[in-house]
């Protein structure tokens, strides 16, 4: 299915609890920077929710897996307007009770802003080792393993993976402030981050545990970013948090 902001189609996928409620809470899950909505992680934190008696909206976001735009073009922004759209239209879905929100990575960062934004409808967020780094990186001028003159931004730049992307990503990244984001937000926050991430420093669940009003933290033992040996840790997490929130 696709769900459109604007002109621009998102890919998504929903997935029901067993047995099909008539009306039942839903959580919408978002990738993180190169990934996609089906990737094992992503899969994983959605069939725990089915299982849970929640409906899941696993979206690629714009210039990522089958949706439109292309990875060049986009940026936190364009992914802000995305997940806006995404929970209006969640809202208009007649079974869904509550809503809540999981990212992972820099769809970590961009749930932390989402819930900020529509803070009112968020009943709980899960930030998977969020990408919180990403602002203040692009502000000192170094990020993706790329420096830069952050006062003077390239058109576009190659980031340490080989992959361009255009110098707008910078721009929009240096104007936001998480911390911002985590004022506006007085909701439960289930934090999940390894040790080891080679990717996403431990520092930045730890810093946001600390500035939430109501936070959690659970921190996986020498695991990837993706969690590639440890997902069950991060499944029995989300199993014990979220039936008491």
């Amino acid at each position: 299915m696709y769900i459109y902001d604007d002109k621009i189609r998102l890919q998504a996928t929903l997935d029901m609890p067993a047995g099909n409620a008539e009306r039942c809470p839903l959580v919408i899950v978002i990738h993180g920077f190169t990934g996609y909505s089906d990737e094992p992680h992503i899969e994983g934190v959605s069939r725990t929710m089915n299982e849970l008696g929640y409906a899941t909206l696993r979206v690629d976001m714009y210039g990522h897996g089958k949706s439109d735009g292309t990875f060049h073009d986009h940026t936190l922004m364009k992914w802000i307007s995305n997940a806006i759209t995404v929970i209006d239209y969640a809202r208009s879905l007649p079974f869904v009770t509550d809503l809540y929100l999981c990212g992972h990575s820099q769809g970590g960062l961009l749930v932390m802003l989402a819930a900020a934004l529509k803070h009112e409808y968020i009943r709980g967020l899960i930030p998977l080792a969020p990408a919180t780094m990403i602002p203040e990186m692009a502000r000192r001028g170094e990020l993706l393993g790329v420096s830069f003159d952050p006062n003077h931004i390239p058109e576009e730049f190659a980031e340490s993976g080989g992959r361009t992307l255009s110098g707008n990503y910078l721009r929009v990244a240096q104007m936001i402030h998480v911390e911002d984001a985590i004022a506006r937000y007085d909701g439960p926050v289930l934090l999940i981050h390894s040790d080891t991430d080679e990717a996403v420093p431990f520092r930045c669940s730890e810093e946001a545990a600390k500035a939430y009003h109501d936070a959690r933290l659970v921190m996986i033992p020498n695991d990837t970013h993706c969690y590639d040996h440890h997902l069950d840790q991060v499944l029995a997490a989300i199993r014990e948090w979220m039936p008491k929130v």
